[in-house]
């Protein structure tokens, strides 16, 4: 026989006779004992996770409601006290129930932050008590994985499967997703249909399939059956005022449907032939526009189907902006989840795609669009020449190309990490192109398609990519699962870069580490930095060295691309003002393997001091690696007597053989750097030899209209950056940021990501 369902509680004040029960505990009473003593002043609620078969009788002040999901997750915080601050804060919470397996997120260990995937979401355990905890089993991925404590496995039972030491289980409280904005809850979940209703409650009710606004008046009971009298805003004749007599099942409390309840009539195309072209051509995650009383609302199809008492297919759109009037329920049941105001339910054939991204028809364009998807892959076949190849643009053709209004990547909806991603990759460097062309799975296949064919090739050889063509690519990385918010919120560029990279296109992790021995790898580097680092105007270089002597990491070979992210924690928090570029990145002495130079004499070292990376006597950056003579009179001196050298691996032979200032240096260049402002990304590409060779990408530098309008890209080149990159370090730290000319101070104050490649690996070099 099934238990009947427990209603849950906090207490959140502490009991007037009862020591033992603290605030923070979660206790539960039955769901039908709860109903019928909702109404005394105290509860007998038992205590989860005792062994005490008693109730208490706990005053009703003391106890907060607590859904059953949210129970679970506290129930992981073993400390009451823990466990009530984390409930009263709300927003972690909240976020947290909103998590799904596939969620990258930040895994708080002690005082790290490790970066991992969420794999699994429950209990660890079997339990007798009426609540499971729910934890959340996470595998470390990139430079953290092997800091994990298992595989998977809690107890020998097999929760998931990951490497050995790259899996953990922790509560909510540790986890935080990497884009939380496309994680939360936008509202609590909607109180269940038949609410208790009361005098003055506004209320929507439908009558003969209509859907109007109103007041309560009184509810009655006739017959057996429940009604509500309601005073209307708009009687049954279309006149102002009025009262109704409505059945209770008719009646939703609040003003949270359909657009026919706030009056937003909703043209429908014109002719049948019109209607079947919409029928075949849009489905869910279509991009469309429709025709309301205060004109054209765009948004994404959400959910298509029938809804209660109406004939017609509708479609459930998330609008763009607050023009809708729910969260995604019609009549108290959810459809969808979006923000509050943004949901709209009309008619299918009311909806069109969106004019704002066609360049002929809007409908042919359309479904154009599903047909690329559909069409034989065969067409991936470079070698039939159905596909062009463009190289990247050269300097010399920047400025014939690239440079003026409505160049680069035109922005729609949040798309700017992708623009500014996509164009610093592609724009000017071929690094990557070997992504474009790999052999790659059928089903991915459309996404790299769509990446070469709509994206890369026009970008190359006209300048100027469509946004549609953008939001092509977003919807099908949505429709292969990767978020389902890929089409209208804003992401981190690395979490797009990994879904293409990864797993889409397979590509080889670009970056492996070599850490105690053992190698990671991983597709972009974070940068930290321990707390008592002393720098104050890094250049990246130095970034790059600290936080590699910090983490006590090594390359394990010369990377094509690298792939840095700044000390900083999105627009909210930067480490440093001022981030000096390095237009080089000199990696010779960050290599596992190979011969590295005494930093004294020039001849082969065989020592490396830690002890002497941080010491202000020597040179800024580079490791402090010395042959053994010199690394003898190094530490001869009182301060430096106490270091401990350790001895490097030099390959058999180079010892004695090799004349000073001989040994190669390994170095990479820089081509882009991503920056973020006020939750707006854009690119800075460096494309030439010379000082002046920069130039600035934003997808949204200018709009044309209004809601119906569209975001003008623009190109331009930047010389301004070269004259501070020529200053001494004291000059630049002298420049007040909103002082600086053109736009270097969003590339010296702003970055977010740099990229560097080696030129030897780029394909049409």
């Amino acid at each position: 026989m099934t238990s009947p369902a427990n209603h849950y509680f906090i207490i959140t004040e502490k009991p007037e006779y009862y020591s033992l029960i603290k605030p923070g505990h979660i206790c539960y009473i039955s769901e039908q004992r709860f109903k019928r003593q909702s109404s005394s002043s105290k509860l007998p609620v038992f205590p989860v996770n005792t062994s005490s078969c008693l109730d208490y009788d706990i005053e009703r002040k003391c106890l907060s409601d607590l859904p059953v999901k949210s129970a679970e997750l506290l129930l992981a915080l073993t400390d009451d006290a823990e466990r009530l601050t984390w409930f009263r804060e709300g927003v972690a919470l909240q976020t947290a129930l909103g998590l799904t397996p596939g969620t990258v997120v930040m895994v708080q260990a002690g005082e790290e932050e490790l970066r991992g995937t969420i794999r699994y979401i429950g209990r660890l355990q079997k339990s007798h008590n009426p609540l499971s905890a729910t934890f959340f089993g996470v595998e470390l991925q990139g430079t953290d994985r092997g800091k994990g404590d298992n595989d998977g496995c809690y107890r020998n039972e097999t929760l998931f499967s990951c490497a050995r030491d790259c899996g953990v289980f922790v509560p909510f409280s540790r986890v935080r997703p990497v884009v939380p904005s496309s994680l939360s809850p936008s509202v609590p979940e909607p109180q269940p249909q038949g609410e208790k209703l009361s005098s003055g409650d506004r209320v929507t009710y439908y009558t003969s399939n209509k859907a109007a606004h109103g007041m309560v008046v009184d509810v009655l009971e006739m017959e057996g059956q429940q009604f509500v009298r309601i005073s209307t805003d708009m009687d049954e004749h279309g006149k102002m005022g009025g009262e109704l007599r409505v059945p209770l099942e008719c009646v939703v409390k609040g003003e949270v449907l359909a657009a026919e309840a706030e009056g937003m009539n909703v043209d429908e195309p014109p002719s049948e032939q019109y209607k079947d072209d919409l029928y075949t051509s849009l489905t869910v995650n279509s991009v469309v526009e429709v025709t309301l009383a205060k004109g054209n609302a765009y948004g994404i199809i959400r959910w298509i189907g029938n809804l209660a008492e109406k004939e017609e297919i509708m479609a459930g759109l998330e609008l763009e902006s607050d023009r809708g009037v729910s969260d995604g329920t019609f009549k108290s049941k959810r459809y969808f989840t979006c923000p509050p105001k943004r949901a709209l339910f009309v008619k299918l054939v009311s909806c069109r795609p969106d004019s704002r991204f066609q360049s002929s028809s809007a409908y042919r364009s359309e479904k154009m669009l599903k047909l690329d998807d559909t069409e034989d892959v065969d067409e991936m076949d470079l070698s039939s020449g159905k596909l062009e190849t463009v190289p990247p643009i050269s300097t010399e053709q920047v400025k014939e190309i690239l440079i003026g209004q409505m160049k680069g990547i035109q922005g729609h909806c949040n798309s700017c990490y992708m623009d500014a991603a996509l164009f610093s990759l592609f724009s000017c460097s071929s690094v990557l192109d070997s992504m474009l062309f790999k052999s790659t799975a059928p089903e991915d296949a459309p996404i790299q398609k769509t990446l070469l064919r709509d994206i890369v090739n026009p970008l190359r050889s006209k300048g100027f990519v469509e946004g549609k063509h953008i939001m092509k690519l977003r919807q099908q990385l949505q429709k292969h699962g990767y978020s389902r918010s890929f089409t209208t919120d804003e992401k981190d560029p690395e979490e797009f870069l990994m879904v293409i990279m990864h797993h889409i296109l397979s590509l080889e992790p670009l970056l492996k580490l070599s850490a105690g021995g053992e190698v990671q790898e991983s597709y972009c580097y974070q940068i930290f930095l321990d707390q008592n680092h002393s720098l104050v105007l890094p250049t990246v270089q130095q970034l790059l060295e600290h936080s590699f002597h910090g983490a006590g990491l090594k390359l394990a070979e010369v990377p094509s691309c690298l792939i840095l992210q700044m000390p900083r924690f999105g627009k909210k928090f930067k480490m440093f003002d001022k981030i000096i570029p390095s237009l080089e990145l000199d990696i010779t002495d960050l290599l596992s393997e190979g011969s590295l130079q005494c930093m004294l004499c020039g001849t082969v070292a065989e020592v490396q001091c830690t002890d002497c990376f941080k010491d202000p006597v020597f040179s800024q950056t580079g490791f402090k690696v010395f042959c053994r003579t010199c690394s003898s009179q190094v530490h001869c001196h009182p301060q430096r007597q106490s270091h401990q050298p350790s001895a490097l691996d030099v390959p058999e032979g180079f010892l004695g053989r090799l004349p000073p200032q001989t040994l190669t240096r390994d170095k990479l260049e820089l081509f882009a750097v991503l920056c973020i402002e006020t939750s707006h990304y854009v690119s800075f590409i460096k494309h030439g030899p010379s000082s002046e060779d920069w130039i600035f990408f934003d997808s949204m530098a200018d709009r044309e209209g209004e809601t119906d309008g569209f975001n003008i890209p623009e190109v331009r080149s930047c010389p301004e950056v070269g004259t501070y990159l020529e200053m001494s370090r004291s000059e630049l730290a002298r420049e007040v940021p909103r002082d600086m000319k053109g736009v270097a101070k969003r590339l010296f104050c702003d970055a977010y990501m740099y990229l560097y490649q080696s030129t030897s690996m780029c394909i049409y070099r």
